[in-house]
Order: structure tokens, then C-alpha cells, then sequence
């Protein structure tokens, strides 16, 4: 289905990988700490931004004067998810277009997560092997769904980005994809990837 390109790049939090769980459980638990508003479909239309940024644009939203520093709250929140992502993560269908690819196709996973929690949420869904680079937002100046992260995707596997397919489930990473000037599937509509969230 995907032959005709170079390369595949895959968003891992709810596309490569069901974290859904573990993401509401550990933003609840944040957010509770901090006395910050639970808005479910605000947060839904946040995935992909990095913490610190949905923290930023929550705080600005809810005009709110928080007693922490944003990383001491990015800290709270890394620290549950770290403590807690043996307990929910998954792979989704889509590791099946990963395993077929492998060693046929370089393949990177491009994350809004720190590289070292996504290398591990990768190993311990048994996908680590499957990809060649993990690039997460630690790792460029702009966040999607600026292009950085898929385009340093492309520069590692050395593959031109206009040969390169992405797959992602937000609208901030598909834009990302696009401004990147790759191919975009979108795994909820094509692949009927669903993440099993709590709520």
C-alpha cells in the first residue's frame, strides 16, 4: 500500500502506539494537582503539542496564576507518566504496517514526546527494533506542527521528505506533515486506529 515510498514516519502517542490511557491519567493527575480546569475536548484537540506548551496554553485560556514554574509541572506530569506507562501502553494495528515494512524500508518515529520516554514506550511495546531514529521534541526548535520534527525524521533516514509517507492521528501533526511536504495518512480515517481512552 505504501511501496511507492522511500520512507515511513510514524507519530508514536496514538498512532503507532495506544497511550490514551496513560496520557489522561497522567494529565487528570496533573491538572488536579495544580487546580487547572479538565476541559477533555481542549486537550483532545492539544495532541501532539509537547507539555510545556499545552500547559502554556491552558494557563493563558483559563487566565490562571499557577504557585509552580511550567517545569516544575512538566516535571510532575513526566514523572507520573514514567512511573505509570508500563501499565497502559500498547501497540496499535498499525505496528503491523511497521513489522511488514521492516527491513524493506528505513523507518523514525516522530514524537511531541521527549525522545528518552518515547525510546522507552517503544521498547516496551516491542517496536524499538522496528525503527531506525526516534525524534522527539527535545530534539528541535519548533514543535509541531512546525515541519522541524518530521524534516530531521527525513535528514536522519537520508531520504528526501517528498518520499516520505507520515502517519499520524492529529490535525497539528498531519499540518506538520504537510508543511514538511510529505504524504499525510490519517490513521483514525484510513487505518481506523482508536486509542482506548478512560472516558
Amino acid at each position: 500500500m505504501y511501496d511507492h515510498y522511500d520512507a515511513l514516519i510514524f507519530d508514536m502517542d496514538g498512532t503507532l502506539v495506544d497511550s490514551g490511557q496513560l496520557h489522561e491519567h497522567a494529565w487528570t493527575a496533573t491538572l488536579e494537582k495544580y487546580a487547572i480546569p479538565i476541559d477533555r475536548p481542549l486537550m483532545r484537540s492539544l495532541a501532539g503539542v509537547p507539555t510545556k506548551g499545552t500547559i502554556e496554553i491552558l494557563l493563558e485560556k483559563f487566565d490562571l496564576q499557577v504557585d509552580a514554574s511550567l517545569d516544575d509541572m512538566n516535571d510532575f506530569k513526566e514523572q507520573w507518566v514514567h512511573g505509570n506507562m508500563h501499565r497502559f501502553v500498547k501497540p496499535t494495528a498499525l505496528a503491523d504496517i511497521a513489522r511488514h515494512y521492516h527491513g524493506q524500508k528505513p523507518m523514525a518515529v516522530g514524537t511531541g514526546a521527549y525522545t528518552q520516554e518515547a525510546e522507552t514506550i517503544l521498547r516496551l511495546c516491542g517496536l524499538d527494533h522496528l525503527v531506525q531514529h526516534v525524534v522527539g521534541a527535545d530534539q528541535v526548535a519548533n514543535p509541531k506542527p512546525a515541519p522541524d520534527t518530521f524534516l530531521r525524521c527525513a535528514q536522519l533516514l537520508g531520504i528526501a521528505p517528498e518520499k516520505c509517507v507520515v502517519f499520524e492521528d492529529s490535525k497539528l501533526g498531519l499540518q506538520a506533515a504537510a508543511s514538511a511536504g510529505m504524504a499525510g495518512v490519517d490513521v483514525l480515517e484510513v487505518h481506523q486506529v482508536v486509542n482506548d481512552y478512560f472516558l
